[in-house]
């Protein structure tokens, strides 16, 4: 093991691949995340481009969830189909009842996933 390495792994007692983890991966994203609030200050909410932003952002988002639903890994692919399809339905379910508060339909939505778990692996 090299000097610095041995020397920063004595000095945080073992914590040093934390410090990395948020030396190279966390303060360059913030970094982005600064400049993107200083950056859109001025701009119209309302605008095509944030229109358009917000359906990409949108598009990405439901992506990884048909392809956390449709081809699962780990733990999750123990759960099957209808479990996880029935989940995001009472998930969806609830956030529509509760005047879409997306908090109560992610919790509902989890306590559905880890019921159908239960009754998967009973």
């Amino acid at each position: 093991m090299s000097g610095w390495i041995a020397s920063l792994e004595y000095a945080t007692g073992g914590l040093w691949p934390y410090l990395v983890v948020v030396i190279f991966g966390f303060l360059p994203t913030e970094v982005w995340r600064v400049i993107g609030v200083f950056a859109g200050k001025g701009l119209n909410e309302n605008s095509e481009i944030f229109h358009w932003v917000r359906f990409v952002a949108t598009g990405l988002v439901t992506a990884v969830v048909a392809k956390l639903l449709l081809s699962p890994q780990g733990a999750l692919a123990m759960i099957p189909l209808w479990g996880r399809l029935g989940a995001i339905a009472i998930g969806v379910g609830v956030m529509l009842a509760t005047k879409r508060s997306i908090a109560l339909g992610l919790i509902a939505g989890e306590l559905a996933l880890l019921g159908a778990g239960f009754l998967a692996a009973a």
